[in-house]
């Protein structure tokens, strides 16, 4: 089930994606929320005639750091020994459509195309057996970066964490298990140019270690994000650019980038 949080005539609410041709996908409207039992109320509305939103608003979006060994090689940094873990702010969440505004302190700005993990259930000291039970599904991500602060200020709070660093979107896919999740293509262009391919599994850690390992250190929350990692290609975006994140089995995330005004 594809599951998207959209906004019409003023009100926000979940639905269920239906249909496969772009031109002919409908939303049913879910009566509650996604993380307990729902129905689908029967009241279907044509997708263009809603606005998409970020498919969830996280408390926190946790991410995952050289992940994807080309990837780390490229920046000219060595995988690490454990994953390196950082958070992106909720305020850095922005959806589909929306513009990535080019922050006014940075004059080098990149894309990541992450596949991102939507948390379910209220979750601690996760088995690895029991992952796949704290999961609702997955959707795409793109970790926008500014670079050079990153590598001025060598922590990396404002450069992957100002506001609209973190599209998510268009919807959650709940019907892809953890076997096929940790080997899905993904993708980024930049103006319709390929700028990233690879495959997650390409990941030098998969989805279950990174849940482990986070979850022995916090509470992950009905609706938090792990961003998993990127692999190779990162580069920069432009005022005016347009890049979108797919990832095969659950769709495309579009954005422009943007003069902040």
């Amino acid at each position: 089930m594809r599951i998207a949080r959209f906004s019409i005539d003023g009100n926000v609410a979940f639905g269920a994606i239906e249909g496969q041709a772009p031109d002919d996908l409908v939303i049913d409207i879910i009566k509650g929320i996604p993380f307990a039992d729902f129905e689908l109320s029967g009241t279907k509305v044509p997708l263009n005639k809603v606005r998409l939103l970020p498919p969830v608003l996280p408390s926190k979006v946790v991410a995952i750091g050289r992940n994807y060994a080309e990837h780390a090689a490229e920046l000219g940094n060595e995988v690490p020994e454990v994953p390196v873990a950082f958070f992106k702010p909720s305020t850095s969440v922005t959806g589909p459509g929306d513009p990535i505004t080019y922050p006014s302190f940075s004059e080098e700005l990149h894309h990541e195309a992450e596949l991102a993990v939507v948390i379910g259930r209220m979750c601690r000291d996760v088995p690895r057996d029991r992952v796949k039970d704290v999961i609702l599904g997955f959707t795409c991500a793109n970790d926008i970066t500014a670079r050079d602060v990153q590598r001025r200020e060598k922590q990396w709070a404002r450069a992957k964490g100002f506001d609209g660093a973190c599209p998510l979107g268009p919807w959650v896919e709940t019907g892809i298990d953890l076997a096929t999740a940790n080997d899905l293509a993904i993708q980024c262009t930049v103006n319709g140019e390929q700028r990233q391919l690879g495959r997650t599994s390409e990941m030098v850690r998969p989805i279950e270690d990174l849940i482990v390992h986070l979850t022995e250190a916090m509470t992950l929350l009905p609706g938090d994000v792990v961003l998993t990692g990127t692999p190779a290609g990162v580069g920069p975006l432009n005022v005016g650019d347009e890049v979108a994140v797919s990832i095969e089995g659950i769709g495309t995330l579009t954005n422009k980038v943007i003069t902040r005004g």
